[in-house]
């Protein structure tokens, strides 16, 4: 919901660091896979209880996330790279919860999997959609130009850091703020699935 918003404020800065990053012979793909590693390390901070070091380290990975498509724009975009970067977002969201799960798992067990199992229907309404609208040939620019067709919702990239970051600032909150956010997430899915239906109406298979 707010991508759209934040994307259009961040641009120019993250343009200009990917350009940055392009004149110093630094890839997209290793941009990304840092991002990853970063927010990876920002799990082993959680499991640890470390959430102050796990904020900063959540906030620079994704930070690393808006860099990666700069790269790319200011030198080359590729299938791979933008194949990449959705695995490893879609890795790094599942790792986040994971650790506040592993780092109390009493408190943190079923709301962490409750918000992990919407994540899945989420990402999978995501990627479903893509594949049809790519069967179709259909091409969105709504959120700037990426890999593969991005259907927009009330909960996306902006939100699920923000979350992510509450659970860092308030981790005593965890539960309350992972089912909240999971009932968004449930909702975001639920309503892909009536756009979709909308969209793909039924046509005769050959």
């Amino acid at each position: 919901m707010l991508d759209g918003h934040i994307r259009k404020r961040l641009a120019p800065w993250l343009d200009h660091g990917g350009q940055a990053l392009a004149r110093r012979g630094i890839s997209a793909n290793t941009v990304t896979v840092a991002g990853f590693l970063i927010g990876l390390a920002a799990a082993v901070a959680i499991i640890l209880d470390e959430f102050v070091l796990a904020f900063l380290l959540v906030a620079a990975s994704r930070i690393c996330d808006g860099l990666d498509g700069a790269v790319a724009r200011a030198t080359e975009k590729t299938d791979f790279g933008g194949f990449l970067d959705i695995v490893l977002d879609f890795a790094f969201y599942g790792l986040i919860p994971l650790a506040f799960i592993l780092s109390d798992p009493y408190e943190n067990g079923a709301a962490g999997g409750l918000l992990l199992l919407s994540f899945y229907i989420n990402g999978a309404s995501f990627l479903a959609f893509a594949i049809m609208a790519a069967k179709r040939g259909l091409s969105t620019q709504v959120r700037g130009a990426k890999s593969l067709y991005f259907t927009t919702g009330l909960a996306e990239a902006s939100e699920t850091i923000a979350v992510f970051l509450a659970f860092c600032l308030f981790p005593q909150w965890f539960s309350e703020i992972a089912v909240l956010f999971a009932l968004v997430c449930f909702y975001t899915a639920l309503s892909r699935i009536m756009l979709a239906r909308i969209s793909f109406k039924a046509e005769k298979q050959t």
